[in-house]
């Protein structure tokens, strides 16, 4: 092969890493499986979701400290991860770690499963997202009133000071600057898969 050749097989070969999604280069915190689950929840409910470009991925298998709250886009493989916080009723020591899921209303904890964005709204926490469980699993979270919002309880400071957040009472809990861009992104009509891998 001579080097003219060798220069363009170079450049096909660069150009092919470049336009592919990079899910080999998936972050740690990124679990694969729950990839894969996430992305089966897409298409289960695909005639529900409206825009299926980015997805939000909540791994509660996580400890809080860690940033476990994944927006992926799913065209081009860039994920950011974020700190979210989870619910009282699925922590009742208050360890950082999920020990269960529940459905329950007035159980205060976090429920597994697809949600849909829905519209954004401002109440008692201030600017909030609604919304929709799509599962057997979640189905009452419009009746639990289960939303994204803000929180201080959710900011980086909490991990630096106690080794872990605080608890909601079954909503996504997002630091007030974390939760510009997950509304930015996650805009109505998106959805957002909750699990343990």
């Amino acid at each position: 092969m001579n080097r003219r050749n060798f220069i363009g097989a170079s450049l096909v070969g660069l150009t092919g890493l470049m336009v592919r999604p990079a899910w080999a280069a998936l972050p740690d915190a990124l679990n694969p499986a729950l990839l894969t689950k996430a992305k089966a929840a897409l298409e289960q409910h695909r005639k529900s979701v409206v825009h299926t470009d980015i997805i939000g991925i909540a791994d509660y298998s996580l400890h809080s400290a860690k940033p476990r709250f994944h927006i992926v886009d799913l065209e081009s493989g860039k994920v950011s991860s974020l700190l979210v916080a989870h619910g009282k009723g699925s922590d009742p020591k208050h360890t950082g770690w999920l020990k269960n899921f529940s459905n329950v209303p007035g159980s205060e904890a976090s429920s597994s499963g697809a949600y849909l964005t829905s519209n954004t709204y401002t109440g008692k926490h201030g600017l909030s997202q609604r919304l929709k469980g799509l599962d057997p699993s979640n189905n009452l979270a419009e009746a639990r009133a289960i939303v994204i919002h803000g929180a201080w309880y959710a900011e980086q400071k909490m991990v630096k000071t106690h080794g872990k957040l605080g608890r909601s009472q079954g909503c996504f809990a997002f630091s007030e600057t974390d939760l510009g861009q997950v509304m930015a992104r996650l805009t109505p009509g998106h959805l957002i898969y909750t699990g343990k891998a």
